[in-house]
């Protein structure tokens, strides 16, 4: 299996991707390969190549699987984006800024969510989620086919200094809530923020990173500061999990973390926090084959795997919180 990867990413670098997009034969494909690694410089149309290789995913070592955990789970379905709402702002760590984050953030749930969004406009919006009581903001940086940086097509308020290229991939998208094993978890409050990951990860040291990738058929390897590459590009899945472990008091944070943090590798939240409801996001994807792909960054950060981050404004009416609470609180799956 790992030779017929490795024929299928040379493959891709020499004749093109299989969607029918070719790489350019005069530079290495976007991260390069061990034997062929990407300069750090800018490239066609000015982009940063991801400056980490790619690894096939037969290569990653399994890890033991965990125990399984006597909780219920709730799942929110909110749809794929089919609306397709994007933006480069961020409502939660830069309200009012157009631009801010500088790359782009894929939306599900709440339909207002932009740098214009104010608490009463975001309450007052639409939902994609079938749950009509939740209108929570759910985002996450996007993922980007940069195999022909030349043929996208901008979104407002994108620039092409931010360096990010190639076409927007729409995933599979999960939104699973789960429960703590030591203790019920309480309503989360209405308004609450909640980050998973660092977006400057790359600068900022691993403290606050998060990210977390697989494959399809393979969820037992995993990487966080590479990219895997999956047989034929099928079932690549990040998954985001965020903190869980709330102080009981705030609804943000000057950093927008101290306020819910990350419960012990055992699930036992810290004192002077309580448990709520656990968000998990899992973003599936179909790419192309090869070192063909890579997240959107801001420009420091290089596309480096590690910056994968998410982000949660909650906006769940007191009606649909009830649901989601009593839900996991007695072990179902919802």
């Amino acid at each position: 299996m790992i030779g017929l990867v490795v024929g299928i990413v040379v493959l891709a670098m020499t004749v093109g991707g299989v969607v029918g997009i070719g790489l350019t034969r005069d530079r290495p494909p976007p991260g390069g390969t061990s034997a062929h690694p990407a300069p750090h410089g800018a490239g066609p149309s000015g982009e940063d190549p991801p400056g980490e290789n790619y690894v096939p995913i037969e290569s990653v070592p399994a890890a033991p699987r965990p125990a399984p955990v006597a909780t219920g789970t709730y799942t929110a379905h909110c749809g794929n984006n089919e609306q397709g709402h994007y933006n480069s702002d961020n409502v939660i760590v830069a309200p009012g800024v157009v631009n801010a984050a500088h790359h782009l953030h894929d939306y599900v749930g709440n339909t207002d969510t932009s740098a214009s969004s104010t608490d009463r406009s975001l309450a007052a919006a639409a939902t994609t989620c079938r749950d009509t009581g939740d209108s929570s903001a759910y985002f996450w940086t996007v993922l980007r086919d940069r195999t022909d940086p030349e043929g996208q097509r901008r979104f407002p308020g994108e620039e092409a200094a931010d360096r990010n290229v190639g076409v927007v991939l729409r995933p599979r998208v999960s939104l699973v809530f789960s429960g703590n094993p030591y203790a019920p978890v309480v309503a989360p409050p209405r308004l609450l923020r909640v980050l998973s990951g660092d977006a400057k990860a790359a600068t900022n040291g691993g403290g606050y990173a998060r990210a977390s990738y697989t494959c399809a058929g393979f969820t037992d390897r995993v990487t966080s500061d590479v990219y895997p590459l999956c047989p034929l590009g099928r079932g690549l899945m990040r998954v985001l999990e965020f903190p869980s472990c709330w102080d009981g008091r705030n609804v943000d944070s000057a950093n927008h973390r101290t306020h819910v943090v990350h419960a012990d590798t055992r699930g036992r939240c810290p004192a002077g926090t309580v448990p709520i409801p656990k968000l998990t996001m899992t973003l599936t994807y179909d790419v192309p084959t090869g070192p063909s792909f890579a997240i959107d960054t801001f420009p420091d950060q290089r596309h480096e795997p590690i910056t994968d981050h998410g982000d949660f404004l909650n906006l769940r009416t007191p009606e649909s919180t009830a649901r989601l609470v009593a839900c996991i609180n007695s072990g179902r799956r919802c």
